[in-house]
């Protein structure tokens, strides 16, 4: 079996080792070549362009995109349409708004292309533990492309599955994200209200070890926290800036958009916002209210 990845970034390069890893051929693309080259001394085939990648395929011929949403893919999607031919298949894999997938896929249906999009998730350990995929489009069109995904789940039996039509994939995986938002926001927080109570001079390394043991809050997030606790506790060093990669943001529109209450997933998105703010404006505002109104210390700066 043979496909096209067009996109090699951090993921998409690792997909392509875990894909040749189970003896499917790649033909890869990427706008720097840098990883094209290396990648190809691993096994991958080599396209210049595109176009050249779509040439090195036979009918019906499968391209997974690994690329940033919105423009980017759209732009793409717009470029493949007259390269294929009915019955080629597009899988979006990148983090698209559920909106734009269906969008797409009621494009390439015009034209007899068929379209799956695969909400992903793994992120830098996909290579060794297999990929969470969840994956939208009609049943047919998934069948076809069923030994990719069994490829690079973590097992053919599980960590893969078809949730709906086109558009349930990236549906569930901007759910997921939110929940990831949720769960990274209260682990955050306990960790500073432990970290701040300096009488009981408590080891967060040991205490994330110890709760990755039978505790009911075990998890890979804790895994993951526990791996750089041990390393460094106090993470003076880096920047208590926290970036919103968009899914966090389209899940609350979600929850506004059913009126179904979501506070826990909508307070950790503007917690996150919080931390990207450094003008600072709203709490200048405050502290000058509190002045106005009650007379209160105003800090300036220094």
């Amino acid at each position: 079996m043979r496909l096209a990845l067009i996109g090699l970034g951090k993921m998409g390069a690792n997909m392509a080792r875990r894909l040749l890893q189970a003896k499917i051929e790649v033909v890869g693309f990427n706008r720097s070549p840098g990883i094209v080259k290396e990648l190809s001394g691993e096994g991958l085939i080599s396209a210049d362009t595109i176009l050249h990648a779509v040439q090195q395929l036979q009918s019906p011929r499968i391209i997974w995109l690994m690329i940033p949403s919105g423009s980017p893919t759209d732009n793409t999607i717009q470029d493949l349409i007259p390269m294929l031919e009915g019955g080629d298949i597009i899988i979006d894999g990148g983090n698209s708004n559920y909106h734009d997938s269906q969008r797409h896929g009621a494009l390439l249906a015009k034209h007899g292309i068929g379209f799956v999009d695969a909400g992903t998730s793994g992120g830098i350990w996909g290579l060794k533990n297999g990929y969470c995929l969840m994956v939208g489009g009609e049943k047919q069109v998934v069948a076809q492309i069923e030994p990719v995904l069994k490829a690079l789940a973590p097992a053919q039996d599980r960590g893969w599955a078809h949730v709906g039509p086109i558009g349930a994939g990236h549906f569930t995986k901007m759910i997921h994200n939110g929940i990831e938002y949720g769960m990274m926001q209260a682990f955050s927080e306990g960790f500073s209200l432990m970290k701040g109570k300096e009488e009981f001079n408590l080891d967060m390394a040991q205490i994330s070890e110890l709760w990755r043991h039978s505790s009911v809050v075990r998890s890979w997030l804790l895994d993951l926290m526990a791996d750089f606790l041990v390393q460094d506790q106090d993470l003076k060093e880096v920047e208590p800036f926290v970036a919103d990669s968009g899914e966090g943001r389209w899940t609350v529109v979600e929850s506004v958009d059913q009126g179904i209450a979501a506070p826990v997933l909508s307070l950790a998105l503007q917690m996150r916002f919080s931390s990207q703010d450094t003008e600072g404006y709203g709490n200048r505002l405050l502290s000058m209210m509190r002045n106005a109104f009650g007379g209160h210390f105003v800090q300036g700066k220094e």
